[in-house]
């Protein structure tokens, strides 16, 4: 009998997983030198925040020193008029500037996309009255509707946040309807209500992941112009009150001083502007990665 060869059998290896776009984005973002720019700078001011004041051995509220001590060992930024090291209160306002703009951005960005998404997908009489009020509110320069609203309700972080957040939500609202207006004729959006899904889920399932990337970037801008915006208010005194260290504020407190004592304005404006820039070029980085297309 003649013998039979069985061909042995070949391993076929699975076909790769695709990789997801958001993974793809994020890729790109890293290695986007703007991009890790910013991010390195916004991690070293959270560190800072986080670590900062415990490095010294002063409260912020510690009379330390002579008024206007000189930067040295002793004191690495000096002091203000009141003792106090600037190092500790530099840093220690880090939180306050961290925090507050990102807080206020992220509940005008939940306000503005609910505003967005209703008007943009539904359209009709609620998109005309909501869209005028919208224009009536950016009709307002935004440093002066935060005035009001702060003016009107009294300086502190819960009202800088609350102002701020109503400054930014018209602007997203009116971004995410013109992104959802685009979207809605789209043959996801016919298949998922074909499927008879509601309104909100199609919202909030098909089109929000879809608008995600162009409102991350706007964001970032958003929350570098309220880090200025926060700044601007302590600087004309309707920031966080005393004696919690507000870098407007503490640029407000030097100024009178610029010439004698250059360094007390100095370097809380280095730290103003050190964190806009870094989200500015996180922003800018974002947009080169493909998260706006």
């Amino acid at each position: 009998m003649e013998s039979v060869s069985i061909p042995a059998r070949t391993l076929v290896r699975p076909a790769p997983r695709p990789m997801s776009l958001t993974r793809q984005r994020i890729i790109l973002t890293l290695r986007n030198p703007m991009a890790v720019l910013g991010i390195v700078i916004i991690v070293i001011w959270i560190v800072l925040a986080i670590i900062g004041p415990r490095l010294r051995p002063y409260s912020y509220t510690d009379f330390a020193a002579k008024p206007w001590t000189s930067p040295s060992a002793a004191f690495w930024l000096g002091t203000d008029a009141l003792g106090r090291d600037l190092f500790v209160r530099v840093t220690m306002g880090a939180r306050l500037a961290l925090v507050v703009p990102t807080t206020a951005v992220a509940l005008g960005v939940l306000l503005g996309s609910i505003v967005g998404l209703a008007t943009g997908y539904y359209g009709g009489l609620l998109d005309d009255i909501v869209m005028r009020l919208i224009d009536v509110m950016m009709a307002f320069p935004m440093l002066m509707l935060y005035l009001l609203i702060i003016y009107a309700i009294g300086p502190s972080a819960i009202n800088v946040i609350i102002a701020v957040a109503i400054g930014s939500t018209p602007g997203i609202a009116r971004l995410v309807r013109s992104l959802t207006i685009d979207l809605r004729t789209r043959e996801f959006v016919a298949a998922a209500q074909l499927r008879g899904e509601s309104g909100w889920y199609i919202m909030l399932r098909e089109i929000l992941p879809n608008i995600s990337g162009p409102l991350l970037v706007d964001a970032c801008v958003r929350v570098a112009y309220a880090i200025f915006a926060t700044g601007s208010l302590g600087f004309l005194g309707l920031g966080v009150p005393p004696p919690f260290p507000d870098w407007g504020q503490m640029i407000g407190e030097g100024r009178g001083w610029v010439l004698m004592v250059p360094w007390a304005p100095l370097w809380p404006l280095i730290a103003i502007s050190s964190v806009v820039i870094a989200f500015n070029l996180l922003a800018d980085g974002l947009r080169r990665a493909g998260w706006v297309d």
